[in-house]
C-alpha cells in the first residue's frame, strides 16, 4: 500500500519507518528543511521538503494514488486541511487525521475526515483501563497498515525495569510511544529509563508483537 503522511516531527517520523519496514510505499511531507534533511539521512529518499497542506505538493507527493493520507502534524488546524485536501482534491479513498485536542474529533468527523486518532483520549483510556499488573495487552489494529498499539505495564521484577528504552532491543519498526508515570504524561525518548508502575503504549508492527513482549518481559 502506498501512504503519505504529513508532518515529520517524531509521530510522523516513526509512523513512516514502521509502514517502511512492514514493505509498505510512504511519502513524507515536511516543511522544516533541517528536519526534512535527518528524515532523508535515516529513511532515505522518502521525504518532500514542502508543505502538506498545499495542493500542488501533496499532488507531487503522488496523493492521486495513494490509498490514504496521515496527517500528524502538531496543529488540529494545519491537519485538517491536509484532509480536506487530500480527499476533495486527489481523491483520497482514506484520509486520517492526527488530533490533539480531543475536542475537536466531533468537528473532523462532520468534516468528512475518515478517521480520527487522538493521542489524548488514547492515553485518557490506558489511564482509566484496569490492566493487570505486569500486563500486556494489544489494544487495537491500525486498520491496513499490519501495525497495531500495545499496552503494556513495568511490574516488579519486570526485566525491562531501570533500562533505557535503547536498550531494551525492541524489534525494528516497533517504538515506544508514550509513558504514564503516576498518571502524568512522560516524553519518551532512548534515554528514558523505565519504571516500576509504568504504563507504557508501543507502536508497533503486528508480526513482531511477541518479540516485544519478549524485549519487555524476558
Amino acid at each position: 500500500m502506498y501512504f503519505v503522511i504529513a508532518g515529520g516531527g517524531e509521530v510522523g517520523f516513526h509512523l513512516a519507518k514502521a509502514l517502511l519496514e512492514s514493505s509498505h510505499e510512504v511519502m513524507l511531507l515536511e516543511s522544516d528543511r533541517r528536519r526534512a534533511q535527518v528524515i532523508e539521512e535515516k529513511l532515505g529518499s522518502v521525504v518532500l521538503n514542502a508543505p502538506a497542506d498545499e495542493g500542488r505538493y501533496q499532488l507531487e507527493a503522488g496523493c492521486q494514488r495513494a490509498d490514504a493520507v496521515i496527517a500528524v502534524t502538531g496543529e488540529d488546524p494545519a491537519n485538517l486541511i491536509i484532509c480536506q485536501l487530500a480527499k476533495w482534491k486527489c481523491n483520497v479513498p482514506r484520509v486520517i487525521a492526527r488530533v490533539n485536542d480531543p475536542k475537536n474529533e466531533i468537528v473532523f468527523k462532520a468534516l468528512g475526515i475518515d478517521e480520527t486518532i487522538s493521542s489524548t483520549r488514547v492515553i485518557m483510556n490506558v489511564i482509566e483501563q484496569e490492566l493487570p499488573s505486569g500486563g500486556f495487552l494489544p489494544l487495537m489494529p491500525l486498520t491496513g497498515s499490519h501495525l497495531e498499539l500495545i499496552e503494556a505495564e513495568i511490574a516488579p521484577g519486570t526485566p525491562s525495569a531501570g533500562k533505557s528504552i535503547g536498550s531494551l532491543g525492541l524489534p525494528d519498526g516497533a517504538a515506544i510511544g508514550g509513558i504514564v508515570r503516576k498518571g502524568a504524561v512522560v516524553h519518551a525518548d532512548d534515554t528514558t529509563k523505565l519504571l516500576v508502575g509504568d504504563r507504557i503504549v508501543v507502536l508497533s508492527p503486528t508480526k513482531v508483537e511477541a518479540d516485544v513482549r519478549k524485549a519487555l518481559f524476558g
